[in-house]
């Protein structure tokens, strides 16, 4: 079986795909699936083993210039790009638009208009207009598939591919699944001390956890024999990491660098620590111990979730607040982490490493 995926973004929603598709590998042997993804994730979707070929799309660099020729004519390139890669190809069975949002809705129905021109009838499958975020996306599908709400995004995903690949989640694996990942084939790193990595990066204001927390725990983790690290991926982020490095000696700002090489470092790490960012569903699926911190977002459709990995919710009286600026103007952060403290994080992480012990 040929399946045509598309699932462009965002990272965490990409990542979550993953243990469907291992679902999917399990149930058909021999499925071959081809990913349409944003451009900036491609490397991660070519890791899972159910993946043959990966084709980066750039909407989210398109849309900045949306009429201009430039796009344009990147846009009928890619749509031939992919079409050309047909040649010598069985036929697809099914394009999934696993997405359920417009652009993904516009991006599947172009090619499937274009396997059309080349004589291939692929039908069009996603979620129905009860199901996905945004319904005017169902109306092109040629199928619509109900997946019930108020789950998590990945038992969702499990479900939809499911339904529409026709198999079974057995009733002993539905709420026990895998991401897939062949951790033996990503490398070394070249540090032979214990480490943990930092993952302190996000997007909103309000999921930043205070820099003095992240200070203490560098100073816990010292005493323990355990170097912290603290990747970065754009100025702001490097600029914070170095400030918690100039207060915490003995830990270290790591070098710019990309997703693959970047979870090299995560897979060999002794544990992580994280806020809400799509790295830290990564470090899920690597079964690495881990810590995810959530205070003004809400972990429980989207949050992080592995067998490794333990998420810390403030009870805060405003959490989950949903908001990207904090009501609290006079404190120096937002003052539900002050019940997700540096010891809970170490207490935590104790109790993971404990118990797979």
């Amino acid at each position: 079986m040929r399946v045509l995926l598309v699932k462009m973004s965002s990272l965490g929603d990409v990542f979550h795909t993953f243990p469907a598709l291992t679902d999917a590998l399990k149930a058909i042997p021999g499925l071959k699936v081809d990913w349409v993804v944003e451009e900036s994730f491609a490397e991660m979707a070519a890791w899972h083993p159910a993946v043959d070929q990966v084709f980066p799309v750039a909407i989210r660099r398109w849309r900045k210039g949306l009429f201009s020729s430039k796009t344009r004519q990147e846009w009928k390139a890619w749509i031939l790009s992919v079409s050309g890669s047909q040649n010598g190809q069985s036929p697809y069975d099914v394009i999934l638009d696993a997405q359920g949002l417009i652009k993904s809705a516009f991006v599947s129905n172009r090619l499937q208009s274009q396997l059309l021109r080349l004589g291939q009838t692929v039908p069009l499958v996603g979620l129905d207009k009860r199901s996905a975020r945004e319904p005017l996306a169902t109306l092109i599908y040629d199928r619509r598939i109900a997946i019930q709400k108020g789950i998590h995004a990945i038992h969702r995903l499990r479900q939809l591919f499911a339904q529409i690949l026709e198999y079974e989640i057995p009733q002993n694996e539905s709420e026990v699944f895998s991401y897939g990942l062949d951790k033996q084939t990503l490398g070394p790193v070249s540090l032979n001390t214990p480490y943990m990595i930092a993952l302190h990066g996000t997007t909103w204001e309000t999921k930043l956890w205070p820099e003095s927390f992240w200070i203490e725990l560098v100073k816990i983790k010292a005493g323990e024999g355990i170097k912290v690290l603290f990747p970065w991926g754009n100025q702001e982020e490097k600029e914070r990491a170095e400030r918690i490095v100039t207060e915490a000696p003995g830990a270290e700002v790591l070098p710019k660098m990309g997703l693959n090489e970047l979870v090299r470092w995560l897979v060999h790490a002794e544990e992580v620590v994280g806020v809400d960012t799509g790295l830290s569903h990564v470090v899920a699926g690597l079964e690495v111990p881990s810590v995810a911190i959530y205070g003004a977002t809400d972990p429980k459709l989207t949050g992080v979730l592995g067998p490794r990995v333990k998420v810390l919710q403030s009870n805060f009286h405003c959490s989950p607040c949903l908001n990207r600026s904090c009501q609290y103007k006079d404190h120096p952060y937002p003052p539900c982490y002050t019940e997700v403290s540096p010891t809970h994080v170490v207490e935590a992480l104790k109790q993971l490493k404990g118990s797979k012990d």
